[in-house]
């Protein structure tokens, strides 16, 4: 003990004088420099964010900068002279408040922060999360009385929600609002989607995806309903080799409904269009009908649509040479041509698969003795294919016996 208090006062007038010393040079570095108060406002932004975070609360402002800066360099301070932060880095959503500390920098680092309000806020947060929720047509305002109204329709089924998880989770549905023009005019337009709870209040923040749909509303002065046939519309060619055998219908028809004058030259209902772009198969689908504007089905407005495929089938003429089959080794054989024009059946693909191959038929002459015969030539054909006509045929094979060998 004695030995630490003889170190603390030995050499006591040098070190008191190094702490006035000390003192003296803050006090000018202090005097050099402005000090002064900041008169305005700084928002508050976060940083380091993670994109499944949302922040549902205002993060406010900071006020009261209180800050040095050199008085020689005619510094100007104004709003962009500060930036105010709040780290988001590691915070947990889940919690649904955080504290958070404040940090104030100055943009110029010649400039330095000594005090500012607040140094820590309550911060909301909640979790990002996504949904898809069905999409309803709904009619608002007062319909008159004069007009009619059909059923409104939505040219999408679902529609996906994000944002906050604790409001994402109350969506009940997706609402394509329109208004009935008392001049009895039909809907025929796009319209924004709001996000709706089950009591039909609209929820924010969410964003929906899409934005906006299709929503038709047939108006009616004159209803009536009539029944029409469903003529189903196919464009579009199929695959290479393929063309449509037939087309069907289920139902083959269908009731509409619309004011008098806009059934008065109505003949049938079309189906939307059904590609048959490059099909090879059969096609079976269910789609909607296209009706004119201010006409409506009754029901659900589609119709089973069945396109049945079928090759192409074409015929084509070859030359053929011939090939005996079951000729013996101790006979002669000659024909009366040793070449024939074959016509060959079937699909347009088979048929030009068979274009660039070597042709031949065969002639069964297994156990024929001596003498003329009357052949008929045959074809092996892959599948899909048959021999329609060969010329000439039969084919006349004499058969000799060998002239003996001289002794």
């Amino acid at each position: 003990m004695t030995r630490v208090l003889r170190l603390i006062v030995h050499n006591w007038p040098l070190k008191i004088g190094a702490v006035a010393l000390s003192t003296l040079l803050y006090g000018g570095l202090v005097l050099s420099q402005n000090t002064k108060d900041f008169p305005g406002s700084i928002p508050i932004v976060a940083v380091n964010q993670a994109a499944n975070i949302i922040v549902l609360s205002d993060l406010g402002v900071v006020s009261q900068i209180h800050y040095v800066a050199p008085t020689d360099l005619g510094l100007r301070i104004d709003n962009e002279s500060f930036r105010a932060t709040v780290d988001l880095g590691n915070v947990d959503p889940s919690a649904g408040h955080v504290t958070a500390q404040v940090r104030v920098t100055a943009v110029d680092e010649r400039v330095s922060v000594l005090a500012f309000q607040p140094t820590q806020i309550t911060i909301q947060l909640d979790r990002v999360t996504s949904r898809s929720v069905p999409v309803k047509a709904t009619i608002i305002g007062t319909v008159p009385p004069t007009l009619d109204i059909g059923v409104p329709t939505v040219d999408i089924a679902n529609a996906t929600v994000t944002g906050p998880q604790s409001i994402v989770s109350r969506v009940a549905e997706v609402d394509a609002r329109v208004p009935v023009d008392p001049s009895g005019i039909d809907v025929n337009r796009m319209v924004d989607l709001v996000a709706v709870d089950a009591s039909g209040a609209q929820l924010a923040p969410i964003d929906i995806e899409p934005a906006s749909a299709r929503v038709r509303l047939s108006v009616f002065t004159d209803r009536r309903t009539r029944t029409l046939p469903v003529s189903p519309v196919v464009v579009g060619t199929p695959a290479a080799g393929f063309e449509v055998a037939s087309v069907s219908v289920d139902p083959i028809t269908v009731q509409v409904e619309g004011d008098a004058n806009d059934l008065a030259g109505l003949e049938k209902a079309d189906t939307a269009p059904i590609s048959m772009s490059g099909a090879s198969s059969d096609v079976v689908q269910r789609i909607s009908l296209d009706l004119p504007s201010g006409v409506q089905a009754l029901g659900d407005g589609t119709v089973q649509v069945t396109v049945r495929l079928r090759p192409v089938t074409g015929t084509r003429v070859f030359e053929a040479g011939l090939v005996f089959v079951g000729a013996s080794p101790d006979r002669d054989y000659q024909l009366s041509t040793d070449r024939v024009i074959v016509t060959v059946g079937g699909s347009v693909t088979d048929l030009d698969r068979l274009s660039g191959s070597t042709f031949v038929l065969t002639l069964d002459v297994t156990g024929l003795g001596i003498g003329d015969h009357k052949v008929v030539p045959t074809a092996n054909l892959t599948t899909g294919l048959s021999l329609l006509g060969v010329s000439p045929s039969p084919i006349v094979v004499t058969i000799s016996a060998p002239a003996p060998s001289p002794s």
